[in-house]
């Protein structure tokens, strides 16, 4: 077989037989419209097909000719609609960077007002990496998004706002009927109902009065094609949540690292870019993400103890560990520690079965990136006030150095 390629993503072959091999699957996907002496049709095929060594070695009986024209995947026009606070709000920023680096067109519209003080903080303050890559930034309130974004219509929206149905149904209804042809929505896997078998995976029941439930059922009665992701803790640089920081603000100042309980409980950490790039694959492959919900989590978990062991090895510092019981000493344990003090963690299965996605996270190397930057933007020199620290350790009489 005879096959003439250009630097255009046009192929054209010449063959002379109709065996062709099983397709194997790839990540990345052409497009082929078939012409032919015998017939004519369309299908998908991936890029290792073309590379496949049988190829050459197969012949075609009929002596049939066609040719295949191959176009790269379909480019969207997607709109991401950005919370102004908190821990998801970097997961618009760096799915806005992956998908303009694949070549799509990007939106992404942040709930307040530009010259707000929160803008001045991370991730906002680095939107100028979105337009200098080609995309739009512009805020604007939810409830009136078609005005936000000037009347623009939108191949895909992304929803990483809404935590329940007064405020993501606007989103959705403007979405169906500006003829948006994909949804997704950034839920929460805090929405998981306890387990005696963790860990949390696709299908495991739910908190029904939890309000992201309420906005996954209206999205799937809304739309045809949808996907709903639930993310638990993150880090990247660029997050303006406290999660690696905490366990660094104590050990770099050699103070005690007060853990609930017995520190075993597992949870899980995952870099951002794990996460955009799950979603960047749901976008280009929206059959295959269709219907389905997607636990956003890197696939392995960590122990409380080995949080605070690695952010210490990242530091190149001894961590103190001490733990306790907050009912015993009358400590709201939300408030004196970042992570949920019982086993939470989920694991991946759908993204890895359905969209052939991978994890790249891998905590003892970006917890040193986020030390870097920690020790950077000078934190370490930062005053920081331990009130409920303090009253941990005098309790549990554990002396703290001045």
């Amino acid at each position: 077989m005879a096959m003439l390629a250009s630097s255009s993503p046009t192929l054209l072959f010449s063959a002379t037989s109709t065996n062709l091999l099983p397709i194997s699957h790839s990540s990345t996907t052409l497009r082929l419209s078939f012409s032919s002496s015998l017939q004519s049709s369309s299908l998908k095929i991936s890029s290792s097909f073309l590379s496949h060594p049988s190829l050459t070695s197969k012949r075609f009986a009929n002596h049939a000719t066609f040719s295949i024209s191959a176009s790269a995947a379909e480019k969207k026009k997607v709109l991401i609609v950005n919370t102004n606070s908190g821990g998801h709000a970097v997961i618009g920023f760096y799915f806005a960077k992956e998908l303009l680096g694949a070549g799509h067109s990007v939106t992404i519209l942040t709930v307040g007002d530009e010259s707000s003080d929160k803008m001045k903080k991370p991730p906002f303050n680095r939107f100028s990496e979105i337009v200098s890559a080609g995309g739009s930034t512009v805020w604007g309130s939810p409830a009136d998004v078609g005005s936000a974004v000037g009347g623009e219509a939108f191949d895909v929206v992304l929803d990483n706002n809404g935590k329940d149905l007064d405020a993501s149904r606007p989103v959705i209804d403007w979405a169906k009927s500006s003829g948006a042809k994909q949804f997704l929505f950034i839920s929460s896997a805090g929405i998981y109902k306890p387990t005696d078998e963790p860990p949390h995976v696709e299908g495991d029941a739910v908190k029904a009065d939890a309000g992201h439930v309420g906005v996954e059922k209206y999205i799937e009665e809304t739309f045809d094609s949808w996907a709903v992701f639930r993310p638990q803790y993150m880090l990247g640089s660029g997050n303006n949540k406290d999660c690696e920081e905490w366990f660094f603000d104590r050990i770099v100042r050699d103070r005690p690292v007060p853990i609930p309980g017995s520190g075993l409980q597992l949870t899980n950490i995952s870099h951002v870019r794990d996460l955009s790039s799950m979603l960047t694959l749901a976008v280009e492959n929206p059959d295959a993400a269709s219907h389905s919900i997607f636990n956003i989590v890197s696939d392995r978990a960590v122990t409380l103890n080995g949080i605070a062991k690695l952010c210490a090895q990242a530091a190149g510092r001894p961590v103190n560990i001490v733990h306790y019981d907050p009912k015993a000493i009358g400590i709201d344990a939300k408030k004196a520690f970042p992570f949920r003090n019982v086993h939470f963690y989920a694991e991946p299965r759908a993204a890895k079965s359905k969209l052939g996605w991978s994890s790249t996270t891998n905590l003892p190397e970006d917890l040193k990136e986020r030390f870097e930057e920690y020790i950077k933007i000078g934190r370490d020199k930062k005053p920081i006030k331990f009130e409920l620290d303090d009253k941990i350790l005098e309790a549990l009489k554990v002396p703290v150095s001045v």
